[in-house]
């Protein structure tokens, strides 16, 4: 048996965003020219008590790909959509998706659900793919980033001779290289990379090591003993999904 897991060690992570920007840049998630995005990798920034009292908490939030998920249960497509593989990860199958968005509802892994607080945006972990837009806009926009000192997305991608990122190229039998509309997208614990021996792309694009990602049933990888060394904790516990995203130690301290 294997259950790929990811450990987050807050006392390394601040918030630097390179874990995000490595995932925007793998797998090519949506940035809309109205502000829009999509983020498979994000974060919540917590600061909580009265000052001079405070605590401020970065919390990187993904799919937590859980042993039991609620978004798979009541999936309507017969093979379901969103299932689980072999190596406990929750995937979805574009071709079988057909767009009901009802693992979206289910999830209890939503940005309001965990903040108790629906400002930070909606459905941070599962992302609906409403237009076929498999191009970013930035790449057709012919406004100058910083007038007279960058050039254009346009003007970028006449340099390449192509409007990227026109496909993720994934070899991948359950996501298509060009992404379709209609359909729930996530996390995919970069699936296509760990087939090839290779980490997934937020784990190795952290500059701190705060990410460490393995088979948490292996008694001896570097999960399973980092488990055993810290005293963790998975969001929401609660919901009884069993969530494979862990949490150990903390960033900041009460002040």
């Amino acid at each position: 048996m294997t259950q790929y897991s990811m450990i987050i060690d807050l006392q390394k992570c601040v918030g630097c965003g390179a874990c995000a920007l490595a995932c925007k840049a793998e797998n090519n998630t949506e940035l809309r020219n109205n502000g829009q995005t999509h983020n498979w990798a994000d974060f919540v920034h917590i600061t909580t008590g009265t000052f001079p009292n405070t605590k401020y908490q970065t919390l990187p939030v993904l799919c937590n790909h859980c042993s039991d998920p609620a978004c798979a249960k009541n999936c309507p497509t017969e093979p379901k959509a969103i299932f689980k593989t072999a190596d406990g990860i929750t995937m979805v199958n574009n071709e079988r998706c057909v767009g009901c968005r009802s693992c979206q509802d289910d999830c209890p892994y939503s940005m309001e659900e965990v903040l108790k607080d629906g400002a930070y945006g909606e459905y941070s972990v599962i992302s609906y793919n409403s237009d076929n837009i498999p191009v970013h806009g930035f790449y057709r926009d012919g406004k100058e980033l910083i007038p007279g000192c960058t050039s254009s997305g346009i003007d970028t991608a006449r340099v390449l001779r192509a409007t990227p990122p026109h496909r993720t190229k994934y070899d991948h039998p359950d996501y298509e290289d060009v992404r379709e509309e209609s359909v729930v997208e996530k996390c995919t614990f970069c699936d296509h990379r760990l087939k090839n021996g290779e980490l997934p792309a937020c784990v190795e694009a952290c500059p701190s090591g705060a990410r460490v990602f393995g088979d948490i049933d292996h008694k001896n990888s570097e999960v399973s003993k980092l488990l055993e060394k810290h005293k963790s904790f998975v969001l929401m516990p609660e919901k009884g999904t069993k969530p494979n995203v862990f949490y150990v130690r903390d960033y900041s301290v009460t002040a």
